[in-house]
């Protein structure tokens, strides 16, 4: 999440169901085949304060946030009818469902990592990193966006420090010696950190096949790809684009498809722009595929999000 763009927090909590409400001048094509014929981009709806973190579960529901209302709303795949899904959330952020269904959460109202649970129910997985900061441990800066590797289910973070007004349990500074990108094992809650040379990672993808890792770093304006080596451990760092990006996903042919200012910009394999996907909102922040055949892009957009129908599909 870009924090100078986050609106003030809404006095009034947003209807809980709304559906598709009028459509938007289409994307501007770049001619990659990667959008449906005669695809339009459809506003769902724009009565949010800030919207983050879509994932979809596996019969295509996106779940996605609404942190200044501290809140997860549902999409439902099949009528476009959107819900409260929890409330209050952890102010989570970026969301990922793991292969048992459970919603992954960077729940940065006390810096954690959170699994919620199909009932809404949820377990604490990490909020510090006990192997190093300024002055020993430290609570985690703010866990922001995350991916589950396919193989292992291993949870990979990055935990950027955009300090948040609605901390009260810690001061604003940071605890730990940087921002950086973790790997959390489900299995032992063994946190391990990754990176040190990152200014301020934000979106993270990986590839389906587990072997690639793509996270963006904010302050250094670049997004990197990096091979996962088998013991989970990030090498070969190289950059894939000279552009950041807030939130991140993957489709069926590998490309990147990257957010920030004016919408959503998608890159081949190589690291080559093949589309640009313009949103008429002031900052796209998370995109993903959702709907029963994984077709629909859903874009979080500021206080909106939108759908686009594409001609490829995404995978986890």
């Amino acid at each position: 999440m870009k924090p100078t763009i986050l609106l003030t927090l809404a006095l009034l909590v947003a209807p809980a169901t709304a559906f598709a409400q009028n459509q938007n001048p289409g994307p501007t094509h770049g001619g990659s085949g990667i959008i449906a014929t005669g695809a339009e981009l459809t506003l769902i709806s724009d009565d949010y304060s800030f919207t983050e973190g879509p994932a979809a579960d596996r019969r295509g529901n996106v779940f996605f946030t609404d942190q200044p209302n501290d809140r997860i709303v549902r999409w439902d795949a099949r009528d476009g009818t959107l819900s409260t899904f929890l409330s209050p959330s952890g102010r989570a952020n970026g969301l990922y469902f793991d292969s048992k269904g459970n919603l992954l959460a960077a729940a940065d109202e006390e810096n954690a990592m959170w699994s919620i649970a199909p009932d809404g129910s949820h377990t604490l997985l990490a909020r510090r990193f006990d192997e190093g900061g300024v002055n020993g441990p430290g609570e985690f800066n703010g866990p922001n966006d995350l991916w589950v590797h396919p193989r292992t289910g291993a949870i990979y973070f990055t935990d950027p420090l955009y300090a948040r007004d609605w901390w009260t349990h810690r001061g604003r500074e940071s605890q730990l010696d940087g921002q950086h990108v973790y790997r959390l094992d489900p299995a032992t809650s063994r946190v391990t950190r990754l990176t040190g040379d990152l200014r301020q990672p934000n979106g993270i993808i990986g590839t389906p096949d587990g072997k690639t890792l793509y996270v963006a770093d904010m302050g250094g304006r670049t997004t990197w790809a990096y091979d996962i080596a088998p013991d989970g451990l990030l090498t070969g760092k190289r950059v894939f684009t000279g552009m950041a990006s807030d939130g991140m996903t993957i489709d069926e042919r590998g490309n990147i498809y990257l957010t920030g200012r004016g919408g959503v910009t998608v890159f081949d394999p190589s690291g080559q722009q093949i589309e640009q996907i313009d949103v008429p909102k002031g900052w796209t922040a998370n995109v993903t595929f959702g709907g029963r055949d994984r077709r629909t892009l859903f874009i979080t957009a500021s206080d909106a999000v939108y759908t686009l129908r594409m001609s490829v599909r995404g995978v986890k």
